[in-house]
């Protein structure tokens, strides 16, 4: 009788191994079929310009950056200390219609874009094109900052207020209304092809990735466990946050943003502090290499390419996303929510970016090969990560870590917070967009949020690379459509700015800070 027990252990021992061989057969099985059907769309979104390795969708932002900058006369540099007055809450007045106050809009969607990219992304940029990728990187930023202050004008300007004091806003509204006070055709198939769009990347790239990368952070330290668990611990969290609206979002991201902004800025500032030596060191690294392409396969063309494409892939700046989450902002002059998005790409490009460029280069990870002048892993950076490793989070940590030997700990931290912050930012996206397809209402909404909770826990047990890749193609085709019509919209952009510039240079607008 003793080899009972035996015998039933090893039948279920095989039957876990058979179960767990049929797991990753239907995951493979599903793998290969979404990518068979989705993958020419992935491959047009991110297809290289001919001849070039440029992304073609990188330049269409950037273009778009740089044209709306001109076009308002350098408005991020302009009204910059206006911006700082409003997140303050100088000019805010408590009976102005809206939900959240300009602090919470821009904690909300800075948790939208503040994550991955920052750390992983960042390392990748740098692994491949040389600390010269930075200064493409920074420049980047500093012209998306008039991307974000076109769109989140207009997501105000053109949102739908509720008895109740709720709004919704977003590119799908100020497409079709914009078009449509414009007297020009097809804003409403625009708006619903861009809120399609907002969805399948609100449960992708704003969702699975961020479960399925918090995931394989935590296993890594405490070992290896089944993903769903994860997925169940999150999804629980989300759902506790998100049933709650766009007010619930915003309490909980005005309080983890500058968590992790203090977390992962203040080690970054510790390990620069540690070498002030180098710090000048390195810029000249950063410049030397943005023009002549030092240590960079491809030159100073391969150092610009790396610096945009990480810029226009971290703050989203064009993209559309973050005007929806700035629309629900107590206000009556859209405008001034224009001024305080064009933060955003400044805290998440030009500073977190930048702090990780940093400390990679002054970490001494990087090396250039004597054989062939481009950079690679020294050999203590080698046994924690590769330049090739599309998360790039291992070579974040091994910078850190050269400093800061507990340093992975704290990572895994944020990036957890990341991960967190991100899905309930982007839950909020999916949701305006869910809403302006299906209506509003309680039910809808609810049908939303448990399809997004359910995702997360397949985002954290399932490991579907082509659904990843989609969902991503799916948001930056978000800024195929977002950028286009902005170009048609953004002169009631210009007036909006001409009237308010003018009133509050005459005094008309007043602080209600005495």
């Amino acid at each position: 009788m003793k080899l009972f027990p035996t015998m039933l252990l090893a039948v279920l021992a095989m039957a876990t191994s058979a179960s767990a061989q049929e797991a990753v057969s239907l995951d493979a099985k599903v793998n290969e079929v979404f990518a068979n059907v989705t993958g020419p769309f992935v491959s047009l979104i991110f297809a290289p310009l001919p001849g070039t390795a440029f992304p073609w969708i990188v330049l269409w932002l950037v273009v778009a950056a740089t044209i709306f900058t001109i076009y308002f006369g350098f408005v991020q540099f302009k009204f910059f200390g206006h911006a700082i007055k409003l997140v303050k809450g100088d000019y805010s007045d408590p009976d102005d219609a809206g939900e959240v106050s300009h602090f919470q809009a821009l904690a909300t969607a800075l948790s939208g874009t503040v994550g991955l990219g920052n750390i992983a992304g960042v390392a990748v940029a740098v692994g491949i094109g040389g600390p010269g990728a930075t200064f493409w990187m920074i420049l980047a930023g500093l012209l998306g900052m008039a991307s974000k202050f076109t769109e989140c004008t207009l997501g105000v300007k053109y949102r739908n207020e509720y008895p109740d004091g709720s709004v919704s806003g977003g590119p799908m509204y100020y497409i079709s209304k914009g078009f449509t006070e414009l007297g020009l055709p097809g804003g409403k198939i625009l708006a619903i092809l861009f809120s399609v769009f907002c969805i399948l990347g609100a449960l992708g790239g704003g969702n699975m990735f961020q479960a399925n990368q918090a995931h394989a952070q935590i296993s890594g330290i405490v070992g290896d466990y089944p993903g769903w668990i994860t997925g169940i611990i999150f999804a629980g969290i989300v759902f506790a946050v998100i049933v709650g609206g766009i007010k619930s979002i915003a309490n909980v991201t005005e309080k983890v943003v500058p968590l992790m902004g203090i977390l992962y800025v203040g080690a970054a500032l510790v390990i620069l502090i540690v070498n002030f030596d180098q710090i000048g060191w390195a810029f000249g690294q950063i410049f030397a290499g943005a023009f002549t392409g030092l240590g960079v396969a491809g030159g100073m063309v391969g150092a610009l390419i790396q610096g945009f494409k990480r810029a226009a892939f971290s703050n989203e700046a064009g993209v559309g996303s973050a005007a929806i989450a700035h629309s629900a902002v107590k206000t009556k002059e859209p405008i001034t929510e224009g001024f305080v998005s064009l933060l955003e790409p400044l805290i998440d490009t030009v500073v977190i970016c930048t702090m990780t460029a940093l400390v990679i280069t002054i970490s001494g990870q990087l090396i250039v090969d004597a054989d062939t002048g481009n950079y690679m892993l020294n050999e203590a950076g080698s046994a924690i990560a590769t330049v090739g490793d599309t998360s790039g989070v291992g070579l974040t940590s091994a910078a850190f870590g050269s400093s800061i030997s507990w340093f992975p700990f704290v990572l895994a931290i944020a990036v957890v917070l990341f991960a967190f912050s991100t899905m309930i930012s982007w839950s909020y996206y999916g949701l305006k967009a869910w809403t302006f397809l299906f209506g509003e209402g309680k039910s809808s909404e609810l049908t939303f949020k448990v399809i997004f909770c359910v995702f997360i826990v397949i985002g954290a047990a399932a490991s579907l690379g082509p659904v990843i890749d989609f969902s991503d193609a799916a948001i930056f085709a978000m800024a195929v459509v977002n950028i286009f019509a902005l170009y048609f919209l953004m002169k009631l952009v210009r007036k909006e700015l001409n009237s308010y510039a003018s009133r509050l240079a005459s005094g008309e607008i007043k602080s209600f800070k005495h």
